[in-house]
């Protein structure tokens, strides 16, 4: 029986890592949903949707000679797979700040309480080493409209943070 599973693949960057990971997986019959795969500090990080008709410890068996040859860490939830039922963000917001403890937390819970769905967050720490600077892209769904995120984000920025919202037009054509 074919069964949908979230694998994520961690390990130190190396040329190879997707090649090795993603060759095991159609070589063992296993099909690929979506997928995000990215750079964090000096490793690697996968996540992805695998369709496979094992277990979730057949699949970490189709796996375990590429983990080990290159000190890849593996984890395997079972999943629905729901494929095809893509979200578009609405919203796109921008937050720059004096990096700090919490400063993630803070920001992304006011804009929770403002409805806002989080579909991709991408963050960084800029600056020097005696001045860095967080910065997040956040792309987002609007669930009580913009005006409620445009309210929370009026707070975070009373707070030291600087923030911009900017609506993402959907409609093309």
């Amino acid at each position: 029986m074919t069964h949908w599973y979230m694998l994520s693949v961690v390990g130190k960057d190396r040329p190879g890592i997707v090649s090795h990971v993603t060759s095991a997986l159609y070589e063992g019959g296993c099909d690929l949903g979506e997928t995000s795969m990215i750079r964090l500090g000096d490793s690697f990080t996968i996540m992805m949707m695998v369709r496979h008709d094992g277990t979730v410890k057949s699949l970490q068996y189709l796996l375990a000679t590429v983990a080990e040859s290159m000190g890849l860490h593996v984890h395997v939830d079972k999943m629905d797979g729901h494929l095809h039922r893509h979200v578009d963000p609405d919203v796109h917001i921008t937050v720059y700040g004096a990096d700090r403890p919490g400063i993630v937390a803070h920001v992304t819970g006011a804009l929770a309480e403002a409805g806002l769905n989080i579909i991709n967050l991408d963050s960084d720490v800029g600056g020097s080493e005696d001045k860095p600077i967080y910065i997040m892209y956040i792309d987002g769904v609007a669930g009580e409209g913009r005006a409620a995120l445009e309210s929370a984000l009026e707070i975070v920025v009373k707070e030291g943070v600087e923030a911009k919202l900017t609506p993402i037009d959907t409609m093309i054509g």
